[in-house]
């Protein structure tokens, strides 16, 4: 069994442990009989008020997966030692955390603007719940949009020669800055298979749907001179393997022979930021849980 409790949070979970708490508990095993009953058995017996339960059994892994938001005064370790003896018994992977916590994370940036100002503004604006603390670029080129927002802007340039030290410097940012998630905001840079391991569920990429057909330079141009039909972009878990980590959102924009280049850049930037920003809410939510190279998403 192992824990995926995130950091920064305090062991009873809440300031006032006489206030009911509003926790999110996610969790997969191995599939079987009595999962669902044993679970929301305990937290009924500690006080629970279930507000939202979604599970998934996956025929092709064999695992279970299973969401749970529910309200109870009990703190944290009083949960925690609740649940012990039913994480034994069906071998889980778990985590336990409070509603709404706002997750701490790190930007990373090139020279395109749009899925950093969304992020921010949806941060700022719209309720999603991170805490952008620190927003890194290869460039300088959108330190004036960090700075107008509050943020930090860490300049760390990337070369060949300087990536290994670029990436030690990343992985200070990360320890030093309590950082949980990594989110590549077209971030032009191609992260090592090392850092990938390290940061392993941590980083998720935003890439446009058009790989592999359409690699390398002006893939809009490309696109427009093979007359697509479709845009669309895929948000997406970082690994080791190049835009092939388990997919978390995609979404498609319907277009014909009448858009220009200029056009399908536009289209596919909205669809980018949208894409982007609804896979980072629902990591942040906990409703993202991997299955091997896939995931499950509650929505």
């Amino acid at each position: 069994m192992s824990s995926t409790s995130l950091p920064n949070v305090p062991a009873s979970g809440a300031p006032d442990a006489s206030t009911p708490t509003h926790w999110v508990l996610t969790l997969s095993c191995p599939d079987g009989p009595g999962i669902v009953h044993a679970v929301t058995g305990t937290l009924a017996e500690h006080g629970g008020n279930i507000t939202e339960s979604q599970q998934f059994g996956d025929p092709l892994s064999g695992l279970f997966f299973m969401r749970v938001q529910v309200e109870s005064a009990a703190s944290r370790d009083e949960l925690e030692d609740a649940l012990a003896p039913v994480i034994e018994a069906f071998d889980m992977t778990w985590n336990l955390d409070v509603v709404g916590r706002r997750v701490r994370t790190l930007v990373m940036v090139s020279k395109a603007a749009h899925c950093l100002v969304d992020l921010l503004y949806r941060e700022r604006s719209q309720g999603m719940p991170i805490e952008v603390v620190g927003v890194v670029g290869n460039h300088r080129d959108l330190e004036d949009i960090a700075t107008f927002y509050g943020k930090p802007f860490h300049h760390v340039p990337v070369t060949r020669d300087t990536k290994a030290t670029a990436e030690d410097r990343l992985r200070g940012l990360v320890a030093e800055l309590d950082v949980e998630l990594v989110v590549l905001a077209r971030y032009m840079q191609i992260l090592s298979d090392d850092l990938c391991r390290d940061l392993s569920g941590q980083v998720i990429n935003i890439h446009h749907s058009f790989l592999p057909s359409f690699k390398g330079a002006r893939p809009y141009a490309q696109a427009h001179d093979r007359g697509v039909k479709l845009i669309g972009a895929t948000s997406h878990y970082v690994t080791g393997d190049l835009d092939e980590g388990p997919i978390i959102e995609q979404d498609v924009e319907r277009v014909d022979h009448s858009r220009a280049v200029e056009d399908l850049v536009a289209l596919g930037e909205d669809v980018e930021r949208r894409t982007l920003a609804r896979a980072v809410r629902w990591h942040a939510e906990h409703r993202v849980l991997l299955d091997g190279h896939r995931t499950i998403v509650f929505r």
